[in-house]
């Protein structure tokens, strides 16, 4: 939970270190301090609520293990959505692809839930729509991103009933790449 631990103003943060130093690296660091700051001063409680957002929005990207420049942008688009601003969504979508990616299955269930605790049956319903959106980004929804997706569902708790208005505004998306529809 490091990431959550971040965002949050917790210690055991430790920023991955990268070969060579490019000319600005200075003015990079300053530029992440700056939104890192701002990050740290939204209230706890949405801080989590956001980790846990960028997180399960990650979880759905890589769900074909690949998170593609334009799964990345609905990411960030989903979080300005949310309420971070660019810069603040940028950062923490990179963040949450890095965990997603590192942490991979051992925190997926256990990020969900922790969102799931903490938010209500819209923001869950509206985290799922996210999902759909992010999983859709490229035109078309894989098998294994389905899957994803379904059990990302089961984990917020939401019923069958209550996804299926949601899933069927991506029905397209899906059809047509599980070669089901007339399209592609």
């Amino acid at each position: 939970m490091s990431f959550i631990r971040f965002l949050t103003g917790g210690t055991g943060y430790a920023a991955p270190t990268a070969p060579g130093n490019p000319p600005d690296l200075a003015q990079e660091t300053e530029a992440v301090r700056n939104i890192v700051q701002r990050l740290q001063a939204l209230p706890v409680d949405r801080a989590r609520l956001m980790a846990g957002m960028a997180y399960v929005l990650a979880r759905a990207a890589n769900a074909d293990f690949d998170i593609s420049a334009v799964e990345t942008a609905a990411m960030e688009f989903e979080l300005a959505g949310a309420g971070l601003d660019q810069a603040q969504a940028a950062l923490v979508v990179e963040m949450a692809k890095f965990q997603a990616i590192a942490t991979g299955e051992t925190s997926d269930y256990l990020v969900t839930r922790e969102f799931t605790e903490r938010s209500t049956p819209e923001q869950r319903r509206a985290l799922l729509r996210a999902c759909y959106h992010i999983a859709a980004a490229d035109n078309s929804i894989s098998a294994m991103e389905i899957s994803t997706i379904d059990e990302i569902t089961s984990e917020l708790g939401i019923t069958h009933d209550e996804a299926a208005p949601i899933r069927a505004e991506f029905a397209d998306k899906i059809s047509a790449r599980l070669g089901f529809g007339s399209g592609h």
